[in-house]
């Protein structure tokens, strides 16, 4: 298995203010990782310099097969093709039906065929287990149908890497189960998984590695 994100000697900086230092991580192919920390720890801060939203400065950090040191700003999306992003407000296009939420981001990273545009979003929703709400606008959906949909949309385009920000910190506890059970199930298909969250209890229920955001690094977590 190769190293899908390394990060030596890292830093990480917002508004030019440190908010990690002396990262050193390797997480590979097929791994799910939690991020746990507490708020304000910089667990998203990180994220945001994974898929490029913070410039990376200090270190090297490559994700994907990409030098994030060197990252011009037109070949961001070209990164953000090979990485998935999960938010915990699912951040949908709430005028939009599921269906034109994902042909939205497929036509915006260049896809064009309508048929491959439409087998996709078939692929991805069935998937997820939503097959039948591709017609459905996001109000009509729980909050556990519009994160599926979300996780759908971050695999649209067969990322290598997932990174989910608290994509549980929304939803009822019988629902998080049913998120759980979907990263795991992309974990198994090869897909890296960085999740960071601050639930413990979902650590325990779904054991899997650990790093934590503590005292301005990151480190191994025993818990």
């Amino acid at each position: 298995m190769g190293s899908v994100i390394t990060i030596k000697n890292g830093s990480v900086f917002q508004h030019d203010r440190l908010i990690l230092t002396n990262i050193n991580l390797e997480i590979n192919e097929g791994e799910f990782v939690y991020l746990i920390g507490r708020s304000g720890s910089g667990k998203s801060s990180l994220l945001k310099t994974l898929y490029a939203d913070i410039p990376a400065k200090d270190g090297m950090f490559n994700i994907s097969g990409y030098n994030l040191n060197n990252l011009k700003r037109k070949d961001i999306p070209f990164l953000r093709r090979k990485i998935g992003i999960v938010f915990q407000d699912f951040q949908l296009l709430y005028d939009r039906n599921v269906e034109q939420n994902l042909s939205f981001v497929l036509k915006a990273t260049g896809w064009e065929d309508e048929n491959g545009i439409n087998h996709r979003i078939d692929e991805v929703l069935q998937l997820v287990g939503l097959q039948d709400k591709r017609k459905s606008m996001p109000h009509q959906l729980s909050g556990g149908e519009q994160q599926s949909v979300a996780i759908a949309r971050a695999l649209l385009n067969s990322p290598s890497v997932i990174l989910a920000d608290e994509p549980t910190g929304n939803l009822d506890p019988e629902t998080t189960n049913d998120i759980m059970k979907l990263l795991m199930k992309i974990r198994d298909h090869k897909t890296t998984v960085l999740m960071a969250t601050h639930n413990y209890n979902l650590i325990l229920k779904y054991p899997s590695r650990v790093i934590s955001c503590a005292n301005g690094t990151v480190s191994e977590s025993s818990k």
